[in-house]
């Protein structure tokens, strides 16, 4: 047992990433682990899986909670696992060299994700169109 344990590449030994940690609307005390102003609003496991994955780094999601979410929602659920190291100890990806960095890195990439920038964008217009729809009818009556 204390051989597998051993061995970086294992997935084990891989580090977790809970979106708690860089989640702005969490406090200390909740679970976040990066500053305020550096996390990101409600992120998701899968766009930091995407992120991640962008970024060259082996990563898996595992369906676990934080011990310290409360909300039991699907969008509060996932754990993802990232390989820091690999076999013979040295680092996967050069810029990451601990959790902080990729914590970092996470938080300041998720804001540039399509699907956030496309869904601000969209929320707006969709929310224009369903105000002009509801005007018309009354003025139908």
């Amino acid at each position: 047992m204390a051989n597998l344990t051993a061995n970086p590449a294992d997935k084990e030994r891989f580090i977790c990433v809970y979106p708690v940690y860089i989640n702005s609307k969490k406090t200390l005390a909740e679970g976040r682990r990066i500053p305020a102003e550096k996390a990101v609003e409600n992120p998701s496991c899968g766009e930091i899986r995407d992120v991640l994955t962008a970024a060259g780094m082996n990563v898996y999601v595992e369906n676990k909670m934080h011990p310290r979410e409360w909300n039991r929602d699907v969008q509060f659920r996932g754990r993802v696992r990232v390989q820091l190291k690999q076999e013979d100890g040295s680092l996967c990806v050069n810029k990451f060299t601990s959790r902080k960095d990729i914590m970092f890195y996470v938080a300041e990439m998720i804001p540039k994700l399509k699907t956030r920038t496309q869904k601000s964008g969209a929320g707006e217009s969709s929310s224009q169109q369903s105000d002009g729809g509801k005007k018309t009818k009354k003025k139908k009556k």
